[in-house]
């Protein structure tokens, strides 16, 4: 007679009171370590932003009184402002801003995604020259932008080398559609690499043996790009489309050194603010300021909840999940508590 005996595993248990706990102390601890810099975000970011708040809520005022005396300063005037903005003397001007920023904004990032993808494709082939490919095309993100408008302000002259090329006598730095084609150009010319850079690295997470998969599938190169490539992008793309339309609501210097200032064409939101405050009006600019701020919030919004971009890297991509699949064991291998088993043979 023999015997056989079969240990199973123990399974170990941690009390619910212990982990709440830690995760008690854990989230205490990131906070201390969070502390200095709420304490900046708020220096820097909360007190600049009720103080433009409350500066919205009052108006210069400039004149003499019953007494002739001269009388200067600012009065409570509430949401007189903001009043004025929408249904008041500055309404045509800041609808007018309004139209022109979103016009700009989405019609330049689109641009910039369909650019900046074909750079990202062009540059995670292998081929000679890559190294210097990818160097060269940060030049036209690292020049400032104040140089970047005055290098096209000078290209776009009437005597400059786009009206020689095109053999054309266009007005591109005055009024009109002209204005708006160049300041589009310039700003796309500028910012397409970074979303380029940015898809480009988000390509390079991709495993290969997923394309080689699908080519013995049978798919070409086109579905394989649909079918993997913008999929598995999709996070790194919606964050710098994200990232693009929040820089591109405030845009403001390359229209104002390509074109200048106060040219209704291509005249935004920002530019609408600084003017209000170079007149002294420094309530409007500021109802300005606000109403910028909230419309660049709504797009954050719709961003991040609506369109699902992954801000902060919460989400994992679905590349590292089926990793983490394949190599978690299956349900019905977790180890077990029943008692130890004997076996009596004869």
């Amino acid at each position: 007679m023999s015997t056989t005996t079969t240990q199973r595993p123990e399974q170990r248990t941690t009390p619910a009171g212990k982990t709440g706990r830690l995760d008690l102390g854990e989230g205490r601890r990131a906070a201390l370590l969070l502390s200095p810099t709420f304490l900046v975000l708020a220096l820097v970011v909360l007190y600049p932003l009720l103080s433009a708040f409350h500066q919205s809520l009052f108006g210069s005022q400039s004149g003499l009184d019953a007494d002739g005396f001269v009388v200067e300063g600012d009065v409570f005037v509430g949401l007189g402002n903001y009043v004025q903005i929408f249904a008041g003397t500055d309404a045509a001007r800041f609808y007018n801003a309004l139209w022109n920023t979103t016009f700009f904004t989405f019609t330049t990032v689109t641009l910039e995604v369909i650019i900046g993808i074909a750079m990202a494709v062009a540059m995670n082939r292998a081929f000679r020259g890559r190294a210097l490919l990818r160097a060269s095309i940060l030049v036209p993100w690292a020049i400032p932008t104040a140089v970047s408008g005055l290098l096209w302000r000078w290209m776009f002259q009437a005597d400059g080398i786009v009206n020689t090329l095109t053999n054309q006598q266009v007005l591109w730095t005055a009024e009109g559609f002209a204005a708006q084609a160049a300041v589009i150009v310039a700003e796309v010319w500028k910012t397409a690499p970074f979303i380029g850079l940015l898809v480009l690295a988000g390509m390079q997470i991709i495993p290969e043996e997923v394309y080689e998969a699908a080519k013995l599938d049978g798919a070409n190169a086109w579905r394989q790009f649909i079918a993997i490539t913008l999929p598995l992008v999709r996070p790194a793309l919606l964050v710098a489309v994200l990232f693009r339309l929040l820089d591109s609501l405030r845009m403001f210097d390359l229209p104002f050194v390509l074109i200048g200032p106060r040219k209704s064409s291509v005249e935004t939101l920002s530019i609408l603010a600084w003017d209000e405050s170079n007149q002294l009006q420094y309530g409007t600019a500021s109802a300005f300021s606000i109403i910028l701020l909230l419309y660049v919030a709504v797009i954050a919004y719709v961003f991040i909840t609506i369109l699902g971009a992954d801000v902060v890297g919460e989400k994992k991509p679905k590349v590292v999940r089926a990793r983490r699949r394949a190599q978690d064991p299956p349900a019905h291998d977790a180890p077990s508590s029943e008692p130890t088993q004997t076996k009596v043979t004869r």
